[in-house]
């Protein structure tokens, strides 16, 4: 192991900018993948690891939850996959003296990227509320310390739990049943900031707010349609699907604001055609959507499908399974009747034909797959827009049958799974109630806060301390500065965590960092080596296995740490789940799979089933067999009132995203290779014809003020203009340095998702 940082920070002095690529992956792709790790890790390291990712006896890759094939390859990674390992796997660590030469004032003015290159965290450390320091402590003190703050709460629902989607299943369902055990269900996490509109709107639609397709369907399917997503940058492996669906015969269109390379032309690295020669056309067309124009569209084309039905009855819609399976036509079929052309091409920024050419693709084909992610579900009427999604899915039966269905993406690994495994804050009641049967204790009943909620109830004073297994919180929700004040308002914070990142620089009065196993590296305990499992999205879960040893001695897994820390909490009253063996759940996972498997549906012989070839998948009724488990028992074709997003003159709407060298919030480099940027990430995207009526100059230094009504304009100072193919009007930034940008109170309707795709600004010449 190595204790010596690699960089030193950076500015974004030296910006460089070039044209954006119009393919994705090929040989630079490799280049990118391997020269890293092997100057990082070594080449025994480097084979080690890269043979193991996604391999049955390996581990599953951390960097999205995009499901694998049966027929994997020996290299079934992308060059994000290798980044995220090479980023975990890093012999670099923390040494002992950083804490006193590194004071938490100092570790604020740090950037996500020098904090993330420190290295690997390797001793718990405790941050006094008289102290502008951490210092190493022991982990009997550790947990000391955190279970006498908990106990001291006047009330359980004074703590939050946050929870990341790297987390295994394993410690996400032991960290629900401590936190519920604890008596709260603040059980915040990910993916109420992410693909929670997504969750509320399929549950409400179809009963399961989960993918309704296998990863199978893409090679069977017709017509694919991606929604608001960039595959090659936040989950690349996808390509390949794509591309093996191209071969098969399918139509490919993408809708975006922005041009994305990889949804362009995909080189596959792993053939010669892909590293040699031009690689594969992805997108058949695409469709450059203004912000907020998804529903406009979605609307526009379901009027079509019905306009096609009436012009030749019985060859559009399928009828028998509208009849058999579905409710809401007939007022569906009234509201789409009204649809405005002239408001949705304004939407839109669309053209008629255009609508027409993919409304034309969409009833040509017998077997459709809509795919989406966060460009579609972090707007204002996203859980409407993606009910919209359900609606033109379910007008000609695609869902429940090969090579058609409903596909959100997720990005985390795990995030998917840790939701089957309890993380909510509203889970319903019937898996409290199986909970309550499996381990005798009550479970609390009250909603939890969600992750805004969550910033909310610290502003009150309602929330004292807050608990996050794995993430940088702080550093993914919306409104920093807001953010920022509520967790400095508390009493304490306690990070389980990999590497640094900026929430173990804004804290509470007390602050806590637990070091934790990477998912990399064997986790041995006193009944031998333990596996961890997760889920995928397309509900596949499987084994993972770490493979190389613990960067340092005395690092503790999730599972034992979560263990650890409810055993100092609950103390010795049995009512509080001191009966609950989490001695036992520490020495030996498979304790914990026995209660998974008879408290969680589809995971009866768990400890079995993950142990086969490929893992098992959990059922899935409208996948499975047009089973529609919802309020009513039928899919519901849904009226939902269109509400065009209004930007005034002068001003842009502004999206966040990520660079290229990006996974959520961890930055691997300061380039984004296919946006045509290097050496910085203080940039904003704006279409040139935008930035001519703004009378501003690509490269010009720029300020960014966002507006909300009745509060004082949020800003970032000193951007970067890029000229850029954007959608006119629109603009983008990266995330998460664009957050500070993003009001609190800005969310989407019914999923309170921060709404990060749509944020009014206007620019203004930097001062000075």
């Amino acid at each position: 192991m190595t204790t010596k940082p690699p960089v030193d920070d950076v500015t974004d002095d030296g910006i460089e900018v070039s044209h954006p690529k119009h393919y994705a992956v090929g040989l630079p792709g490799v280049v990118h993948s391997m020269e890293p790790a092997l100057r990082q890790l070594g080449p025994r390291r480097t084979l080690e690891l890269m043979t193991s990712i996604n391999q049955q006896g390996g581990f599953d890759c951390m960097s999205c939850a995009w499901p694998d094939p049966d027929d994997r390859k020996k290299l079934e990674f992308c060059e994000n996959g290798a980044k995220a390992v090479i980023w975990e796997a890093t012999p670099v660590t923390v040494p002992s003296t950083f804490w006193a030469e590194h004071s938490l004032t100092e570790l604020a003015e740090k950037s996500e990227y020098w904090l993330g290159m420190q290295g690997r965290l390797t001793e718990p450390v405790y941050k006094p509320a008289d102290s502008d320091h951490y210092r190493p402590i022991s982990w009997d003190e550790a947990f000391e310390r955190i279970g006498a703050n908990l106990n001291a709460l006047d009330s359980p629902n004074r703590a939050a739990f946050y929870t990341s989607g790297r987390a295994s299943n394993e410690a996400a369902f032991a960290y629900q049943l401590f936190v519920r055990a604890f008596g709260t269900n603040n059980l915040p996490d990910c993916s109420n900031m992410c693909h929670e509109s997504t969750g509320t709107a399929l549950s409400e639609t179809i009963g399961i707010g989960k993918s309704t397709v296998s990863y199978d369907d893409f090679e069977k399917a017709e017509l694919i349609i991606v929604m608001g997503q960039n595959p090659g940058t936040n989950h690349p492996r996808m390509l390949t699907a794509l591309e093996d669906a191209k071969k098969a015969g399918a139509t490919i269109v993408s809708v975006n604001p922005l041009p994305e390379a990889a949804l362009e032309r995909y080189k596959n690295p792993q053939s010669v055609r892909g590293m040699l020669g031009k690689g594969t056309v992805i997108s058949d067309q695409f469709l450059q959507i203004r912000l907020g124009g998804d529903m406009a569209l979605l609307q526009a084309l379901s009027k079509r499908v019905l306009a096609a039905e009436a012009a030749a009855p019985g060859t559009v819609l399928d009828r028998a399974f509208l009849d058999e399976h579905t409710l809401g036509f007939d007022a569906l079929a009234a509201h789409l009747a009204e649809l405005d052309e002239a408001e949705v091409l304004e939407a839109t920024g669309l053209s008629s034909g255009e609508i027409d050419e993919l409304a034309d693709r969409y009833i040509r084909s017998n077997a459709t797959i809509i795919t989406w992610a966060m460009g579609v579900t972090q707007h204002k009427k996203a859980v409407a827009a993606i009910k919209e999604i359900v609606n033109l899915l379910l007008l000609r039966g695609n869902i429940g049958k090969p090579g058609a269905g409903a596909s959100p993406v997720r990005g985390h690994s795990n995030v998917q799974g840790d939701r089957t495994m309890g993380i909510w804050e509203r889970m319903p009641p019937a898996f409290l109630d199986a909970m309550e049967r499996e381990f005798g204790l009550p479970m609390p009943r009250e909603v939890g806060v969600d992750a805004v909620d969550g910033i909310r109830a610290m502003q009150r004073g309602e929330i004292s301390t807050w608990v996050s297994l794995g993430g940088n919180f702080v550093g993914a929700i919306s409104d920093t500065a807001a953010a920022e004040a509520a967790m400095r308002g508390t009493g304490m914070t306690v990070q389980i965590s990999t590497k640094l990142n900026r929430s173990h620089a804004v804290t509470g009065a007390e602050a806590i960092i637990l070091p934790t196993l990477g998912r990399t590296e064997i986790d041995l305990r006193a009944s031998g080596p333990q596996i961890v499992s997760v889920e995928d999205s397309v509900c596949a879960v499987h084994a993972s296995h770490g493979r190389i040893p613990p960067v340092a001695d005395g690092l503790l897994s999730e599972v034992a740490i979560v263990s650890r820390m409810a055993r100092a909490t609950l103390g010795s009253a049995p009512a509080s789940g001191a009966g609950i063996d989490w001695a036992g759940f520490e020495d030996d996972y498979d304790l914990l799979r026995e209660h998974i498997a008879r408290v969680v549906p589809g995971c009866e012989g768990y400890n079995e089933k993950i142990r086969r070839k490929e893992g098992f998948v959990l059922p899935n009724g409208p996948r499975d067999s047009r089973t529609f488990t919802n309020a009513v028992g039928k899919a519901l074709l849904t009226v939902n009132e269109l509400e065009p997003l209004v930007c005034p003159p002068g001003r842009l709407l502004l999206q966040t995203l990520r660079s290229h060298d990006q996974f959520n919030t961890t930055i691997y480099s300061l380039n984004d290779r296919y946006r045509g940027i290097k050496k910085g990430r203080n940039v904003v995207f704006v279409n040139p014809d935008d930035l001519a009526s703004l009378g501003l100059a690509d490269g010009q230094l720029v300020d960014v003020f966002s507006e909300w009504p009745g509060q004082p304009d949020r800003s970032l100072r000193g951007f970067r203009v890029v000229s850029y193919p954007t959608a006119r009007g629109c603009a983008a930034a990266y995330f998460p340095e664009a957050n500070v940008l993003v009001p609190l109170d800005s969310t989407a309707e019914r999923s309170n998702t921060p709404v990060s795709k749509a944020i009014v600004v206007r620019l203004e010449a930097a001062a000075g």
